[in-house]
């Protein structure tokens, strides 16, 4: 059975899409004036993933937030030239009211955690082109700005609130909703904008917010700006910033085409990810190909090949099979990762990756590598990964094995197979360009007691380990032979899926992030982790919960146990 999914801002009773355009958003107005571009939220009040509320005030749910997020990704690939990128509203009477309380009200649990999860990659894939990419962003608050809508201004560089005597910002979703900020904006206040903690307390406690000289003097935002002033100091701004962007004024950006996807009840293809449900077993098996013949090794043939370039498309390809997954599959509880195709045919690419990396697009597609491989990380499913012979877990790809809970390798050959035994290698994309959200490689997380045996490794670049030696350099689980490999994994799988879900994310969260904690940590680690246990509190979502009564007129009966 072929399933067809909506646009971004519908929903059918099976799937939800990821994938937009500029020509069919409902909710942002994207336009460009030279080196500076304006994102402006001009919400769709009628546009709604789902029925039953409106976007009112311009507040959001995940058809708004996909939108951004593929804004952000074409300001990035498609406009080379822009540096610096001024997010505002279209609506002179409010800027933001955050994330639309009766579309939370409605939404299921899973729902309302995947939404946040989402929001708060959006958000942090701001933060990272602004480190990263030359691409700084100037938040222009031109009304009030509430919640979700706050956190969006917390992620940019620089926030800017205009002086009409009416805009505040606030994060009110404890008094109002009994709930937290789901996207990074506690994190944000005291990590990030330093805002003094007895400060950021009562911020966080009032529904009525900051204004004027006291948000300054707080840092809750960075200047206020008279009316008559505002647009002129903005657009100087966003003018002095893109100025020292060291992105090309002058090249073609990469055009994102749609991409390539086949959908049947059980299955999901693209040209290089392909996805096999197992409804019994809950899994689904991700298998990656490998660039199938050898790629390009000059920079204008990568750059005219494009969205098709290798590296770029399977980022594209996993980025979207991963939405997927998370919001229309939750009841696939394990992911099971193969590859299969020609390792020297990956390590090329790696290679590619590294001796171009000061290119703009080649820094692009390796940042988007890290981006994705960050979301897998975080993914709240138990990640397994098979390898064997014909597998190419090489460099990029061996990442997405560091990634995994647990690593099969398959020791020897198949009985009557041809292929050679199962190997995996190393790149210089192991040791640095691809940091998980603890700001360290998945190597260094694995091997956190003893730090010199990641330099050993990097000694071994290049170097083809088959099991026993991948054992001994600690990056294979299990290596049976082909006599138990099939019963191993099936066991596992089993085992896995008998498991309390609940439980096996906690186990998974904990263990996945060892080592140094960031911004992006905490709010993945720390505050969602909060966030996910309050929205299941009847306090907040039971029938007298604040969540649920919000704009009934009735006031919350708060269980006041403090727990």
């Amino acid at each position: 059975m072929n399933t067809t999914l909506k646009p971004a801002y519908a929903k059918t009773n099976d799937a939800i899409d990821f994938q937009t355009n500029p020509n069919d958003y409902r909710h942002w107005r994207l336009s460009f004036d030279g080196r500076v571009a304006r994102l402006a939220l001009d919400v769709d009040e009628t546009a709604g993933l789902t029925p039953g509320y409106e976007l009112k005030l311009n507040s959001y749910d995940l058809g708004v937030d996909i939108e951004l997020y593929d804004a952000l990704q074409r300001l990035r690939f498609e406009h080379p030239e822009v540096g610096a990128v001024i997010i505002t509203s279209a609506n002179e009477r409010i800027f933001c009211a955050g994330a639309n309380i009766k579309m939370l009200g409605l939404s299921s649990h899973a729902h309302k955690v995947n939404f946040c999860k989402f929001t708060n990659e959006t958000r942090n894939s701001i933060e990272d082109a602004s480190e990263f990419s030359g691409q700084k962003y100037l938040c222009a608050v031109n009304g009030p700005c509430a919640g979700g809508g706050y956190e969006l201004a917390l992620a940019c560089d620089h926030i800017s609130m205009i002086d009409d005597g009416a805009t505040t910002v606030s994060l009110p979703e404890l008094p109002l909703l009994g709930v937290l900020p789901g996207t990074g904006g506690l994190t944000r206040l005291v990590d990030k904008r330093w805002v003094r903690r007895d400060r950021a307390d009562y911020f966080s406690c009032t529904e009525e917010g900051v204004r004027g000289e006291r948000a300054v003097e707080w840092n809750l935002v960075d200047e206020i700006i008279p009316a008559s002033k505002f647009d002129e100091v903005i657009a100087a701004r966003a003018l002095a910033a893109s100025a020292q962007s060291d992105r090309p004024d002058s090249e073609p950006g990469i055009v994102l085409d749609n991409l390539e996807r086949t959908f049947s009840q059980d299955s999901l293809s693209y040209p290089n990810v392909d996805i096999v449900i197992d409804r019994k077993l809950r899994t689904a098996t991700i298998t990656i190909s490998a660039p199938s013949e050898k790629p390009e090794s000059d920079l204008e043939s990568i750059k005219r090949a494009g969205s098709q370039f290798w590296a770029f498309a399977f980022a594209r390809q996993l980025d979207d099979a991963i939405l997927h997954l998370r919001a229309n599959e939750d009841q696939i509880g394990t992911w099971l990762f193969k590859t299969k195709g020609a390792i020297e045919h990956v390590e090329q690419i790696d290679a590619i990756l590294m001796e171009f990396s000061a290119d703009w697009f080649i820094r692009e597609v390796t940042l988007y590598l890290k981006r994705v491989l960050k979301r897998l990380d975080v993914t709240s499913r138990t990640l397994i990964s098979a390898i064997e012979p014909g597998s190419c877990f090489v460099g990029t790809l061996l990442e997405v094995a560091l990634a995994c809970d647990q690593v099969f390798m398959l020791e020897g050959e198949y009985e009557g197979n041809l292929l050679p035994p199962a190997q995996v290698s190393f790149s210089k994309m192991n040791f640095g360009p691809l940091p998980m959200v603890n700001g360290i490689t998945r190597l260094s997380s694995r091997f956190l007691a003893n730090p010199d045996h990641c330099d050993d490794l990097k000694g071994r670049i290049g170097e083809r380990l088959e099991a026993e030696a991948a054992d001994a350099a600690g990056i294979a689980t299990f290596t049976p032979d082909d006599i138990d490999w099939d019963d191993e994994i099936r066991i596992s799988l089993e085992s896995r899926a008998s498991f309390s879900p609940d439980a096996l994310t906690g186990l998974e969260a904990n263990l996945r992030f060892a080592g140094p904690e960031t911004l992006e940590s905490k709010i993945f680690a720390r505050l969602s982790a909060w966030q996910n246990w309050v929205f299941q509190r009847p306090n907040a979502v039971g029938d007298q919960g604040a969540l649920v009564l919000y704009g009934s007129g009735s006031r919350p009966n708060y269980n006041k146990q403090r727990v």
